[in-house]
């Protein structure tokens, strides 16, 4: 999960760091839905699937949402 959290932050372009100006703004969220938590622990904690196919959502305020991938 910290991988795909990794892997999100960075390609969604997601400003997770504070200034001391930005304290007052909120910042954005990451959502990963409980499809993409359960597919990541199908087989357990030794064996996590290689890949799995995501669709990542932002939306206006800069809050993104992982889903699962349509044919999975």
């Amino acid at each position: 999960m910290q991988l795909i959290k990794l892997f999100i932050v960075k390609h969604m372009k997601m400003g997770m760091k504070v200034s001391e100006d930005e304290e007052a703004e909120e910042l954005p969220q990451l959502v990963v839905t409980q499809e993409v938590n359960e597919k990541v622990w199908t087989r357990g904690i030794e064996k996590p699937p290689r890949k799995i196919k995501v669709r990542v959502t932002k939306d206006k305020d800069g809050n993104v949402t992982v889903h699962l991938a349509e044919n999975q």
